[in-house]
């Protein structure tokens, strides 16, 4: 069997190193319908790019090797900054159930970030409208509803705090782009090693990890209808988890 792996960037204390990761290493869960990995930070899901390998095409690469169909579904994204639980199907009638549970928001993705400062509010639901620059591949939040925003769901609640921040659990009510990290900026609370809407993490030359994982995902299995649910615990710029 071939072994595919791929280089990512990965932030310690002294710099950056490359790190290899396997396929093997970031598979969580695998049966003849789902895989379930574990996204490291700074590896595409999927990428444009010519040359540039993304976990989509490392998992095809796996189950060629493997004998198996390359057939892989994408069933929900994380930015490529971000680390942490993502679900693929292996064949076009699971693709469809699964895509169905997010739709009827059956599917259940909760994240943990760190961010700056200490909310008066240690648990809160924040909704706002949001707005995509396409150009600039940002988000912004604005005041009113416009004919290219969307509404923006979020609850997060306070889990623990520092000097420096607060470590917050998030649910993820609705799937907007970069949604958590312009809302929690936007609400006084940007994420640490966010350089694109983290004003202090802009200023720092240095690469950043950005502080935040889909660290719990449950789902109900497309074929035996059993409740699945996983969880990591991140790694790198989250010094109290």
């Amino acid at each position: 069997m071939f072994d595919f792996c791929v280089m990512i960037k990965e932030k310690m204390r002294y710099g950056v190193i490359m790190k290899e990761i396997k396929a093997e290493d970031i598979i969580l869960y695998e049966d003849e319908d789902l895989l379930v990995c574990h996204k490291p930070a700074g590896f595409p899901v999927q990428s444009r790019r010519m040359g540039t390998m993304d976990l989509e095409s490392l998992l095809r690469n796996y189950l060629a090797g493997k004998g198996e169909q390359a057939y892989v579904a994408v069933i929900h994204r994380l930015d490529q900054p971000v680390q942490g639980i993502l679900v693929f199907a292996k064949n076009k009638e699971s693709a469809a159930k699964l895509n169905q549970q997010i739709q009827q928001g059956k599917m259940e993705k909760r994240y943990l970030a760190y961010v700056q400062g200490k909310p008066e509010k240690k648990e809160a639901h924040l909704v706002n409208e949001m707005e995509k620059d396409a150009r600039t591949n940002t988000s912004r939040v604005v005041e009113n509803k416009t004919p290219i925003s969307k509404r923006a769901e979020l609850v997060y609640r306070v889990l623990q705090e520092t000097e420096e921040g607060s470590l917050v659990e998030i649910h993820l009510l609705t799937g907007r782009h970069h949604q958590i990290r312009v809302q929690m900026a936007h609400a006084g609370m940007p994420l640490f090693g966010d350089t694109k809407y983290n004003k202090e993490a802009t200023k720092q030359q240095e690469w950043q990890q950005i502080s935040l994982c889909a660290y719990k995902v449950s789902f109900f299995h497309p074929k035996t209808k059993k409740k699945m649910e996983f969880q990591v615990k991140p790694v790198g710029n989250f010094p109290i988890v």
